[in-house]
């Protein structure tokens, strides 16, 4: 072996280093051919494009529009942009004849993301950034093949991760202009293309291996052997190298050794660097180039989620859903997930997760025939506890995601375990040990997999997810090609071009030994996505109500109405725009700027859509009934409520009026004058003291607040407990300086609790709002720093348990952090935080490491803090970041990160909080329904003629633990006369119930989430009533028949 020739091609001229170490030469002379000798000879003849021209356009046309525009001619290394702007390129193609019997590739380089069109039909995506620069013509020129043909290729004006400017996360570059730095006809070394994989894989086994393992020298040595034997100036000595790797690749490994699955996959961002438009884009690059792989490869399994991106493909490109759709017949193109987007798993409403999976399975079982087994979340920011649930009643069993690899203090400690949720109900979870969901089949990341996973012994398969994601793009020939070759090589585990559902097979028929865990699956990380873009979390939290609303009385319309009939089709694109805003970048805010406005559009279609739809059903509700023409109230929960409502009067007035609805039904408006209070409650008085504090008390509460709006005192009347710790003052706004190591909308770090700055108000700018009675207010203005400032309306209503805080902040910071303090006069270890259908409970202190990363965490209407007979509760109408530490409750307000979106909650933002003591567990004192009421307001809705005279209720529930969630028309109604009910137990008991009803009802019978029928769920109905029994924070959903109209 000549070692002089490994240092002549390592380009180092006549320096006369020291002799190496064999091993190391044995290293270097593979690692050159691989690196520098073979790649330029992977093509051999090349020619230009015969002609090349292009035009350019703001719009994302679609290919008939395109062809229509008059291009002009183009060449190599014309700039076109800017960012977001696209650029059509005609590319016309002359194959020479000497070329015949050879593979002839179209070489195509540029910025941007391309897709090249042949006949009118998207093929392949062409992006540098994932690999893909070139496009195979044929994969042998014969005789009779055509030899001119034009392609058009559609660059997108942005990178395979948005145009962040300076950084990938940076707000969007809006000048960025791009170019095509190739364009041109080559003869492509398909034996080339092996030597180079067997290569890199021979030296990936080396290193991976280590020195002391004796299959690495193997490696290491047939890679010496294939470079003594090859020439790469000479083709006709690569089959001789190609043997030497066959013969160490079939070399096979034992029977004990790990199964690896490998499915071809390709994450797409519903959005998130870029905008909902270009990820239809993305869609259609990415999935016509893996349709092209599952063509050229039987045995290549392509595995997508997200029903919302394969509706858009359906959409604008027909023919590609097409083809997707004769490629899941054969098993080559697996949908998975079950849901209409990878949504977050934190923030939206129970209902919300429902509705992701009841939208998502219908529309898979529509387009390809069968719903998905399989939960399908890699990227997302945490894990309800109550997904299991969820899951399981929408017929999916198994989970996989590996996200909590992010965590950035504690190593979760299993890949493959049971994963137990609130209820009890239990899934397969698997998290691919490799640690990721765009893994390009290397040897490090095949050893990687092996290595790492955490359930040795307990189970030997484990999922590989290899493809380009985030941006798209997904699987290349070249990883297939890597992964086919390691198929079943000793030293290595064995690799599979595997399935979802083979993989979860595996791993179910030894699942016997496996761990199980209980509750939420907690990222630590990412926790400033609970306040980022305030905006979007309002927005959501109050479409979630309007869609509430709407189903609602729609349902009842339909009940009273023969004539109404229940707007299905709207409410489906309602829903779905509101789940599509749920992606797990985009109602968590860490999306540009662009998107996050389309979302607000999104949410303004929502609210204007749903109040229209209100008003209708509230006009079918009031027909042919008696009653003077004026307001309806109506109440949307399930339980009587008695509360002060601002009653809209002529001349754009509001009086306030005490008024009582019936529990999810309606009662007249009270005239002018009957708006005195009832005897029964006490009003609420108001008192200014000399100081300057205001004391403010309905006889269930007792407030003072200082001169500056500071609480200092909250006395729950009847047992005198004061509620506030001693020598402290709640309401007290804090700031933080808030500055993440990188994910900037994304993190907030614990270091920033080291920053606490008090934001101190100004004696004398409290004043009495509303002086007494029905309702007693005081007000105050504070200002945050030179550039911020909050008005606050502190508010207690006659007859109410907690004490309401209406806010508004003019928002104008960089890097900070607003928040809301409240020390209690509670101590306990835990304090507990309402989530999806259900709460639980999390730690007060900071003993270990996982109680530390909960630092800052999220909730959704109500947190509580209680100890034996005492608690303090803290309600919200849009906020969800929140903590406990020790005794004092905090609730994240607003945050000010720079990117991806540099105006990031900026401006003016209005939202309420309320505070309420209680005796008692936070059960008992109906803490649940306080918050529900808080995000529910009672509606005062103009009737179009007579309002009905008497009040109406619809529905009731005997216990205070059972929610009626939702109501509904069944996806499947037949003439549109059977409703969907979802209860849940709120408690954490077991319970019986009786369900009241005044409808007409002629059948009842349980269904699971997606609405089918339980054979045994048949309910008796006793004297218009319906028994139902639950578990724990368990939720039922039933059918209800109503019986026919009369002629």
């Amino acid at each position: 072996m000549c070692w002089g020739a490994a240092f002549s091609a390592e380009g180092r001229g006549n320096a006369r280093p020291h002799p190496p170490t064999r091993p190391r030469a044995q290293r270097e002379r593979p690692r050159a051919h691989a690196h520098r000798l073979l790649p330029p000879r992977l093509f051999r003849d090349s020619c230009p494009v015969t002609a090349l021209s292009s035009f350019q356009t703001p719009e994302r046309l679609s290919y008939q529009q395109a062809v229509q525009q008059e291009f002009r001619p183009a060449q190599i290394g014309d700039s076109f942009g800017p960012t977001w702007w696209t650029c059509w390129f005609r590319v016309e193609l002359t194959i020479p004849e000497a070329w015949v019997g050879q593979e002839v590739h179209l070489r195509w380089e540029s910025d941007g993301e391309g897709l090249l069109w042949r006949e009118g039909e998207p093929i392949q995506g062409l992006t540098t950034e994932g690999e893909k620069t070139s496009y195979v013509l044929t994969n042998r020129l014969e005789e009779g093949d055509p030899r001119s043909l034009t392609v058009y290729v559609e660059v997108a004006c942005n990178g395979l991760l948005g145009a962040g400017k300076g950084s990938m996360i940076a707000a969007p570059d809006p000048e960025k202009m791009f170019q095509v730095s190739r364009a041109e006809l080559a003869v492509f070394c398909r034996d080339v293309h092996r030597l180079l994989v067997d290569l890199e894989l021979l030296l990936g086994i080396a290193k991976g291996l280590g020195e002391d393992n004796q299959r690495s020298f193997q490696a290491l040595y047939t890679a010496n052997q294939m470079v003594n034997v090859c020439d790469p100036a000479q083709p006709q000595t690569f089959p001789v190298a190609q043997a030497l790797a066959s013969r160490f690749f079939g070399q096979r490994g034992g029977e004990s050794q790990h199964t690896i699955h490998a499915m071809g996959h390709c994450h797409i961002d519903t959005a998130w660097l870029w905008p909902f438009k270009e990820t239809v884009r993305k869609c259609a690059r990415s999935w016509a180039t893996a349709v092209q792989l599952m063509e050229q490869n039987p045995d290549f399994i392509f595995a997508c989620s997200q029903a919302q991106q394969f509706e858009w493909v359906k959409n604008h490109y027909p023919g590609l859903h097409a083809r997707l759709q004769e490629f899941a017949c054969r098993g080559q193109f697996v949908p998975v997930g079950g849901t209409w987007v990878e949504m977050d798993g934190n923030l939206p409403s129970g209902e919300a997760m429902v509705r992701q999976f009841l939208q998502g399975q219908n529309f898979f079982l529509q387009e390809f025939g069968k719903m998905c087994s399989e939960f399908w979340l890699p990227d997302t920011f945490g894990y309800s506890a109550q997904l299991p649930q969820i899951m399981c009643s929408c017929g999916i069993r198994r989970f996989l995601t590996q996200k909590l690899s992010w965590n950035l203090v504690n190593s979760f400690p299993h890949h493959t375990f049971f994963w137990e949720g609130l209820d009890g109900s239990r899934v397969l979870a698997h998290f691919p040990p490799g640690d990721s969901y765009g893994m390009q089949g290397s040897v490090e990341e095949v050893l990687k997999t092996v290595v790492n996973n955490r359930d040795k012994g307990r189970t030997n398969h484990s999922a590989f997810l290899f493809g380009f994601g985030d941006g798209g793009g997904g699987p290349t020939q070249t990883m297939l090609d890597r992964l086919k070759r390691l198929h079943n090589t000793d030293g290595l585990p064995r690799v599979q071009l595997s399935s979802p559902g083979r993989l979860f097979s595996a791993l179910e028929s030894h699942s016997g030994q496996l761990c199980t865990w209980v509750g939420e699956l907690f990222l630590e990380l990412h926790n400033g996505t609970y306040t980022t873009q305030a905006q979007l979390k309002k927005g959501n939290r109050e479409c979630e109500r309007i869609l509430h609303d709407v189903e609602l009385l729609s349902s009842l319309a339909v009940a009273r109405s023969t004539q109404f009939l229940y707007p299905a089709a709207q409410l489906q694109d309602l829903w779905r725009l509101l789940l599509l805003n749920q992606f797990h970048d985009v109602l968590t805010g860490s999306c540009i700027q662009l998107v996050a406005e389309e979302a607000m559009c999104h949410y303004e279609d929502i609210r204007s859509h749903g109040n229209t739809l209100l008003s209708a059903a509230v006009a079918a509700l009031c027909a042919g009934e008696p009653g003077p023409e004026g307001l309806l109230i109506v109440n949307t929960l399930p339980w009587k409520r008695t509360e002060v409502l601002a009653l809209p009067r002529p001349g754009g007035a509001h009086s306030l009026a005490l008024v009582t609805v019936p529990s999810m039904g309606y009662a007249p408006a009270p005239s002018p004058t009957s708006l005195q209070p009832l005897q029964t409650q006490q009003p609420v008085f108001v008192v200014q003291e000399t100081d300057g504090s205001v004391t403010l008390d309905n006889g269930i509460i007792r407030v003072r607040l200082d001169p500056t709006g500071c609480l200092t005192s909250l006395v729950l009347v009847a047992s005198g407990r004061e509620a506030i710790a001693e020598g402290t003052v709640g309401n007290q706004f804090v700031l933080f300086d808030d500055v993440p190591l990188y994910w900037d909308a994304w993190d907030v770090m614990d270091y920033h609790l080291e920053t606490r700055k008090p934001v101190l108000g100004q004696a004398g700018t409290l004043a009495v709002g509303t002086e007494g009675g029905l309702r007693g207010s005081a007000w105050f203005l504070l200002q945050i720093s030179p550039s911020s400032r909050l008005s606050q309306e502190v508010v207690l209503d006659v007859g109410c348990p907690y004490l309401r805080f209406h806010t508004e902040v003019h928002w104008h910071e960089a890097h900070k952090f607003l928040k809301v303090e409240f020390p209690t006069r509670v101590r306990s270890p835990q304090a507990t935080y309402e989530v999806q259908f259900g709460h639980l409970q999390r730690p007060t202190h900071r003993n270990t490491s996982w109680d530390w990363a909960r630092f800052e965490v999220w909730a959704h209407r109500w947190m509580d803090l209680s100890e034996h007979g005492f608690g303090l509760a803290l309600l919200n109408d849009c906020k969800y970041g929140a903590s406990v530490r020790g005794n004092v409750l905090s609730l994240s307000l607003l945050r000010a990160p720079k990117a991806p979106d540099a105006t990031a909650d900026m401006g003016r933002h209005e939202f309420t909080y309320a505070l309420m003591p209680h005796k008692g567990s936070f059960q008992e004192a109906g803490v649940i329904r306080a918050a529900y009421s808080l995000n529910f307001p009672l509606l005062a809705l103009p009737a179009p003629g007579p309002a009905p005279a008497a009040s109406w209720s619809a529905f009731s529930v005997s216990s205070p633990a059972v929610v009626l969630e939702t109501v509904k028309q069944a996806e499947a109604s037949l003439q549109g006369r059977t409703l969907v009910l979802r209860l849940y137990e709120a408690h954490g008991s077991h319970v019986d119930c009786w369900l009241y009803t005044s409808l007409p009802i002629q059948e009842a019978v349980l269904c699971n989430l997606l609405e089918q029928r339980d054979p045994a769920g048949h309910l008796p109905l006793q004297d218009s009533r319906l028994k139902l029994t639950f578990s724990p924070f368990q939720v039922r959903s039933l059918l209800l028949v109503l019986q026919p109209p009369p002629n």
